[in-house]
């Protein structure tokens, strides 16, 4: 009686995969359904709208390309599990899928963060021309942050009350606890000593767009310096894959000896700590030289 274990039938693997993606591209939430009742109450039996195919596949589509990562793990847990004759690389490709999607949401607040920065820029130098054109300070904000999208959700109140005479500082201070937006504190600042001081308020918003774009250029310089260092990692990370590959090509099966027999599965368990270890050191490196 032999020792190894069975290969799982493919048509299990693709019947799963296929019922999970069934599932998750139709499983809708309910709101244009709800829009439809609550407009349409009380007006008798409503015929039913027909949608063209390809509108109503659409959205399926783009939502599935937003999430091709976190797939792509589940897809290359199944064929490492068809072609080594275990589930375990497809347990293992599910249960990345909340590492990669954390990891995304990371990249994406990033992304927004800096994104908000150059706004910030932009709206201290759209102010400070309209200073300049002998605008009123309540004015000139209201002019800028209609050019710009710096203050997000917070906009509203900053134009309230620059229009009836609030507390701007106060509401600009408020809108920099946004990532990215730390340089609308220095605004308020400037807002502030020259209501209070009588200070030019052009001056001083035009030293802090200096500032801050001094800034973003340093941390722009300071990324690409380290662009080698994580590629460095990508490529030390990926090692393991290519040696795997090249087993297989010279006939070696290293897939069955790491997933049938107890030596391969210690390996793997030991191989797999030290390369999460190893990616968790690159980045603590690199994420002290960005401090």
């Amino acid at each position: 009686m032999s020792g190894t274990v069975p290969a799982l039938p493919l048509p299990v693997f693709g019947a799963v995969l296929c019922a999970a993606a069934a599932a998750w591209l139709l499983a809708g939430d309910g709101r244009s359904a709800g829009r439809a009742r609550v407009l349409l109450a009380g007006g008798g039996p409503v015929e039913p709208v027909r949608v063209p195919v390809w509108d109503a596949l659409l959205p399926l589509a783009h939502r599935s390309a937003s999430r091709w990562p976190e797939w792509g793990c589940v897809l290359a847990g199944l064929l490492v599990a068809l072609l080594g004759g275990s589930p375990l690389p497809l347990v293992v490709g599910v249960l990345a899928v909340p590492v990669v999607r954390r990891w995304l949401r990371v990249r994406a607040r990033v992304r927004a963060g800096d994104a908000r920065a150059a706004e910030v820029v932009a709206l201290c130098g759209a102010v400070v021309g309209e200073l300049r054109a002998g605008a009123q300070p309540g004015q000139a904000l209201g002019s800028g942050l209609r050019r710009t999208t710096a203050l997000g959700a917070e906009e509203a109140a900053v134009l309230a009350a620059a229009a009836f005479g609030g507390d701007v500082p106060g509401a600009l201070r408020e809108a920099a606890r946004a990532p990215g937006a730390e340089g609308l504190a220095g605004m308020a600042a400037c807002w502030r000593v020259s209501v209070d001081g009588g200070a030019g308020l052009a001056a001083g918003l035009e030293r802090l767009e200096a500032a801050l774009r001094s800034e973003r250029d340093r941390r722009e310089t300071l990324r690409a310096q380290l662009a080698g260092a994580r590629s460095t990692a990508v490529v030390l990370a990926l090692l393991p894959v290519v040696g795997l590959l090249m087993g297989t090509a010279l006939g070696a099966d290293p897939l069955r000896v790491l997933l049938h027999s107890p030596l391969g599965l210690g390996c793997l368990l030991v191989g797999g700590v030290l390369e999460v270890l190893g990616l968790l050191w690159c980045r603590r490196i690199v994420r002290a030289g960005e401090g």
